[in-house]
């Protein structure tokens, strides 16, 4: 039996549902960062990182400014998500250095691909400027550069590191479902398709850094 494909828009929460989920996302994808920071073995390698979270750490200050324009405080709106958001983090915090920097790139990669198409579903004066948020800069070139020397340094990191960030799917898939509107949820099949393509995007990301997904 044919089962058609849900299409993003019909999955968008509320905006303001929407806006604190993502925006405390970005909080926590920035946080991981700056772990990665303190952690890193060089002076280089601490000075790209710093970058890549500045560009996490401005993404959830952009949400929080479209929070603002609705009249919302940005703190009040992400709270019914920190709990939820935070033991994701803890899930997906990494046994070490080299771990932490899988889950920033494979996670921010696959949520802002997710948030990125959600918007699509939002209210037209705020759809665009949400999408360019998740589309701008995401520092992924910075720790793709990272984890390559790594990588180089000690082959042997390879297949750990494969085989982390396949298990990242999972609990990112999870998290993703879980923003998803109450309302409008469809089953399972018809949101199959949406899931395929995030997971695509995965496998190109992992190849970028010469891993299997």
């Amino acid at each position: 039996m044919n089962v058609s494909r849900v299409d993003f828009a019909e999955l968008t929460p509320q905006p303001i549902a929407y806006l604190g989920q993502a925006a405390y996302l970005q909080l926590a994808i920035f946080e991981t960062l700056t772990r990665a920071v303190a952690t890193a073995p060089t002076t280089e390698a601490k000075e790209a990182l710093s970058r890549a979270a500045g560009l996490s750490l401005v993404k959830h200050q952009a949400l929080s400014a479209e929070i603002a324009k609705k009249g919302k405080d940005s703190g009040e709106v992400m709270a019914p998500y920190a709990e939820r958001i935070d033991s994701y983090t803890r899930v997906t915090a990494g046994a070490d250095w080299y771990e932490t920097l899988v889950t920033s790139y494979v996670t921010s990669g696959m949520l802002d691909d997710f948030y990125r198409s959600l918007a699509s579903g939002l209210p037209a004066d705020i759809a665009a400027r949400v999408a360019g948020i998740f589309s701008g800069a995401d520092g992924h070139d910075l720790i793709v550069g990272e984890l390559r020397n790594a990588i180089a340094a000690n082959p042997r990191l390879a297949s750990r590191l494969a085989m982390w960030g396949r298990r990242l799917v999972g609990d990112t898939l999870l998290i993703a479902r879980s923003a998803l509107s109450e309302q409008s949820r469809p089953d399972e099949a018809r949101l199959e398709p949406v899931f395929t393509e995030l997971i695509a995007a995965h496998t190109r990301r992992m190849d970028a850094l010469g891993l299997t997904a």
